[in-house]
């Protein structure tokens, strides 16, 4: 059964523009915190309960910086914004910035990895998300409207940060985006949900589960022989940047097609390749040769 403040808190965020997967992820972090404390309310907890929560998970738990991140960007909305607790701890509470690199397959695993995956449903959603440097719930909900096939583009509508942008479509990829249509012709989505046959995912009401697609990446990761840690979805977009990096495409148009607001961002994808330090050198050679 739904709490009264689980509800408020979905509420809250949903009017505050916040994506679906950030409303479940700061709830979540709400109830874990109503749980700990017996199952308190939130407007029952006082600051020194929150303190010790707190503390609780960074030194007890140990939870990784990421985690207690969301924890506490989930509680202090709701005490602050709904609650409108002005307390001295939100003031200094911080989670210290993880700068790990995200795993890169080459171009030759990419395509290893597409190869292996047998559903041709979740082989056109994957090699979409690689080809257009897509995120897992952006592909998911793409339209047939979305295509525009004069200009080679992709609309992505609702990206994160509620932004929307245009990205390039690459002709292959239209071809099979014509093709999946063509096995469903669900009139408004590309990706719909197949169930048992393509005569259910006409009428398919939503697109294709989450599991599902990263179950097929993870049985084609397997198949495939790769055996690089933390391949999911999202290294097929990390994927698509570092390759479009190396192929010389400008770090800002790269930007663009990611969506990233800040260009910082996107440079992380510097630390991914060596090809831009090695011309670099190359370069250096030919200007020095005649010293």
């Amino acid at each position: 059964m739904m709490t009264d403040w689980y509800q408020k808190s979905m509420n809250a965020l949903a009017l505050n523009g916040k994506a679906g997967r950030t409303q479940e992820a700061y709830s979540r972090a709400l109830r874990m915190l109503c749980e700990f404390h017996g199952g308190k309310s939130p407007e029952e907890i006082s600051e020194a309960e929150l303190e010790t929560y707190f503390l609780h998970r960074r030194n007890v738990d140990h939870w990784s910086a990421n985690t207690l991140r969301i924890c506490y960007c989930g509680i202090r909305f709701y005490f602050v914004k709904v609650l409108q607790r002005d307390w001295n701890l939100f003031n200094f509470l911080r989670a210290k910035s993880e700068s790990r690199l995200p795993a890169v397959l080459s171009r030759e695993e990419v395509r290893a990895l597409l190869a292996c995956v047998r559903t041709p449903h979740n082989r056109a959603y994957l090699s979409t998300v690689y080809a257009c440097g897509l995120r897992l719930q952006e592909a998911l909900y793409l339209e047939v409207s979305d295509i525009d096939s004069d200009r080679m583009m992709i609309h992505v509508h609702r990206g994160k940060g509620a932004k929307d942008r245009f990205v390039p479509l690459p002709r292959a990829t239209l071809e099979t985006l014509r093709q999946h249509w063509r096995s469903h012709r669900h009139p408004q989505l590309l990706f719909p949900a197949y169930g048992r046959d393509s005569r259910s995912a006409a009428s398919a009401t939503t697109p294709m589960a989450i599991s599902s697609v990263q179950g097929a990446l993870r049985s084609a990761k397997s198949q495939a022989g790769i055996t690089k840690r933390a391949v999911s979805v999202h290294t097929l977009r990390h994927s698509y940047a570092t390759h479009l990096l190396e192929a010389g495409v400008n770090l800002r148009v790269i930007q663009q097609n990611l969506g990233h607001t800040s260009l910082e961002t996107t440079m992380v994808y510097l630390h991914l390749t060596s090809k831009g330090q090695e011309e670099a050198l190359a370069r250096i050679n030919e200007l020095m040769d005649d010293l």
